[in-house]
């Protein structure tokens, strides 16, 4: 008798081990730990969903133990919201001045960035001029309708010499803190997605690279202008972003470096013509 008794309390010990261990295991990769091989949905848009599917194959991403889905999206504002709401883990789309204006119109949603990835030159196309100096007045200039892209395009318009900005001009600031004008340019809103496709109807359109190239345009070979790389567009260096709650997640800040590996930027150089350039800084360097 006392030794059955003696068996069913061993028994009863070894289930409440087996217990515990089970629920350290789960609690530990939850939070982004070695037993964590939950899969990471990310969300993307145009080009980059094949860059982050060449990521998800890679044998970078087994070595990590890093299981990506990759969802491709049309609408960075969608993108946003599924991500805020848990539904995407991660998303890689936008640059750090639309994700401040998106945190800025969404107080509820709020989303975080875990790293940086790149800068690709925002550029000013135009199938009926060949140089900025040629640019007439009262030209059409077709620019994007969201606010962190509309003070980008500004800017770069700003750069090509064809306006000025008024002091305090900021990332979210529109075409009315324009201060002047001297070619008396003409603003058409637009969806940005949709710039390729107006080029022929309009004299200017400025386009994001990742949209050009969805269009099978280069920055660097079919603009007529586009950004130089320096301290001036560090507003524009793209990020991987997460639900502001999930920033500390340890496994999705693998995804940065993981973007980063020697032999993935190499793929990426080649696919995309030198016009993804890579930029590897600490977050703490948007606030310089």
């Amino acid at each position: 008798m006392r030794r059955r008794k003696k068996r069913q309390a061993w028994w009863w010990i070894i289930g409440i081990v087996v217990v515990l261990v089970v629920a350290i295991g789960v609690t530990f990769g939850a939070n982004g730990g070695p037993l964590g091989n939950r899969t990471i949905t990310l969300g993307t848009i145009g080009p980059d969903v094949q860059i982050w599917q060449h990521i998800a194959k890679s044998k970078q991403a087994k070595q990590e133990h890093l299981k990506i889905k990759v969802k491709s999206f049309t609408d960075p504002v969608a993108l946003n919201k599924a991500t805020a709401n848990g539904q995407i883990d991660v998303n890689a789309f936008q640059s750090w001045s639309y994700l401040q204006a998106y945190n800025k119109e969404n107080n509820k949603g709020q989303l975080a960035a875990l790293g940086t990835t790149y800068l690709e030159p925002m550029g000013i196309y135009s199938d009926r001029y060949k140089k900025i100096s040629r640019v007439p007045d009262g030209a059409t200039v077709a620019i994007a309708n969201n606010p962190a892209n509309t003070a980008r395009g500004l800017l770069l318009l700003r750069s090509a010499g064809l306006i000025t900005l008024k002091k305090g001009f900021g990332a979210t600031s529109g075409t009315n803190e324009i201060a002047s004008n001297p070619r008396h340019l003409k603003f058409r809103e637009i969806d940005d997605t949709t710039g390729p496709r107006v080029l022929k109807s309009t004299d200017l359109v400025l386009i994001g690279n990742t949209i050009a190239l969805t269009g099978h345009l280069n920055v660097l070979r079919d603009s007529i202008y586009h950004e130089k790389v320096d301290q001036s567009t560090k507003n524009n260096i793209n990020v991987i972003a997460t639900a502001k709650k999930s920033r500390n997640n340890a496994n999705y800040k693998k995804l940065v470096s993981l973007y980063h590996n020697q032999q993935i930027q190499q793929w990426i150089k080649k696919k995309y013509q030198g016009t993804k350039i890579n930029v590897q800084k600490p977050l703490s360097y948007f606030n310089n």
